[in-house]
């Protein structure tokens, strides 16, 4: 598998033949600030050929709940790249976020978000800020599985694969290297979701010793944040999960600026989407008012993924010379160093004219430069060996009393199996829980082999057979339990591969 950010596979075609471009238009400022980005590309010379693709609110609200129209795929299949707008998801109804559909959907694995500050340009309280964030793009708590299960509870699963967590980790290496970075901290929250966040931790820490040329290290998520916001400078690449890398490249864009500058790559085996990290800004939409520069900033990625680096120099360095110079747009405007504040289409004219141009004070963009190749293995699944150990069985009860509920599962006679404990939202609650601990109506009740050694401190489980826990569903709903669901408890290699409750 490869995914290349620079000198990409489409370098040594891209200059006898356009290279195909599905366009989306977007909801809100989508179509204005789309339309000042095409501008500014065509007149850079970008060896481009947009083919716009509907997709969006207004698909959704056609009636088709997916927001992409069939043409469209077809339309991304044939071009592998695509640059998108911001698109609204419409509130209610159960509309998927179309976002979330075009990641998964296309397997773009990994979303990656370079913010710099722009001092003294754009204001900013860390001016020698530069941090990227790779942050896995399909899994995580954005696999968006969730049940309502009780009246009191519902539930959202936490999916972390191996596979998941080597591409996105390598990438961050891979990546660090290619262009030059020094260090890659890994971000997780494992002293808590220890087998979910423990799996990307332990594979970050397998594959960072493959690159000793690049400095590690490791944050738990929460403080790790609270340096990134106070601290940015003494960040380089960052790599983490969904949710936190959804999280922290927002306050990254923050405090470099504004949201509105960042732009965005989503890199997969064979296609890639580009677009800025912002909303479809309704409020504003129609005004001509909207920064340009998160699609822009995109658009150069773009650029430079499929080899047409010598453009996207072009580009980013009239850009940052406009910005140098004083022209901003509403939502970067400020006295001190703003001479004129521009509308979109103005903004954009004002890039265009300054094609050719490079900036005196900001960072020359040097894109051309990078070697920007970077190859992600095949994963190579580990067989181990599997061993079944008990079952956790989720129950709907409506009383309040954890000790009546043991008594009930205490007394089921039920094929060598018996009951260990019983947690609600986590936490024990039987044998022996606190009556302080407020419970709702959903229970978790594990049950183990009966010659399982529970009452020790560290509990030695039995391995059984899965018509054991058949029969125990069996009894349990001849007793008139509601079953919400089980989940088996096993260990791999001899390991335990499951959390314990809090206070067991």
């Amino acid at each position: 598998m490869q995914a290349e950010l620079l000198n990409g596979n489409f370098k040594k075609n891209n200059v006898r033949k356009k290279v195909k471009i599905a366009v989306a238009k977007g909801d809100g400022i989508g179509p204005e600030i789309m339309a000042a980005t095409l501008k500014i590309l065509k007149y850079a010379g970008a060896n481009i050929e947009p083919s716009v693709i509907e997709l969006g609110e207004q698909v959704y609200l056609s009636g088709n709940t997916s927001g992409i129209k069939t043409e469209a795929w077809e339309t991304i299949n044939d071009a592998k790249i695509i640059l998108k707008a911001p698109v609204t998801t419409p509130q209610g109804k159960g509309y998927k976020s179309l976002n979330v559909t075009l990641r998964k959907s296309l397997g773009l694995f990994a979303n990656v978000r370079p913010v710099s500050a722009l001092h003294p340009y754009v204001k900013t309280n860390f001016p020698n800020m530069d941090v990227v964030i790779v942050r896995e793009n399909e899994e995580d708590l954005y696999a968006g599985i969730e049940h309502q299960q009780t009246n009191d509870v519902v539930q959202c699963l936490k999916l972390i694969t191996r596979p998941g967590c080597e591409r996105i980790v390598r990438y961050a290496f891979e990546y660090a290297r290619a262009f030059g970075r020094k260090k890659v901290t890994c971000m997780i929250k494992d002293n808590i979701m220890k087998l979910t966040d423990g799996l990307f931790h332990k594979v970050f820490v397998e594959i960072a010793s493959e690159y000793p040329d690049i400095i590690n290290e490791s944050q738990i998520i929460d403080i790790g944040a609270a340096h990134l916001a106070a601290h940015p400078e003494r960040f380089d690449v960052i790599v983490t999960s969904n949710l936190y890398g959804d999280i922290i490249s927002d306050i990254v864009a923050e405090i470099g600026g504004s949201v509105g500058l960042a732009g965005s790559a989503n890199i997969g085996k064979n296609i890639a989407m580009f677009e800025a990290i912002h909303g479809s800004a309704p409020d504003i939409a129609g005004k001509n008012i909207a920064n340009p520069s998160g699609l822009l900033n995109a658009a150069i990625n773009m650029l430079g993924y499929i080899g047409q680096t010598e453009v996207a120099d072009k580009i980013k360095n009239a850009w940052l010379t406009t910005l140098e110079e004083g022209y901003h747009t509403a939502d970067i405007y400020n006295n001190q160093y703003s001479v004129k504040k521009v509308s979109t289409s103005e903004f954009a004219n004002a890039v265009i004219e300054r094609l050719g141009e490079t900036p005196q004070k900001l960072p020359k963009s040097e894109m051309a430069m990078g070697t920007g190749k970077i190859t992600i293995p095949e994963y190579k699944r580990k067989e181990q060996h599997k061993q079944l150990l008990g079952v956790d069985v989720f129950i709907d009860w409506k009383g309040n009393n954890p000790e009546e509920i043991g008594d009930i599962l205490t007394n089921i006679s039920a094929f060598k199996l018996k009951l260990k404990m019983i947690t609600n939202r986590g936490v024990k609650v039987y044998p022996k829980g606190l009556k302080e601990t407020y419970c709702t109506d959903h229970w978790r009740c594990r049950f183990v082999a009966i010659d399982a050694e529970i009452a020790t401190e560290t509990p030695v489980y039995k391995p059984v057979e899965f018509e054991q826990v058949i029969a125990l569903l069996s009894k349990l709903h001849n007793k008139g339990l509601d079953i919400i669901k089980t989940e088996n408890l096993y260990e791999f290699d001899g390991k335990r591969a499951f959390s314990l409750g809090q206070g067991e």
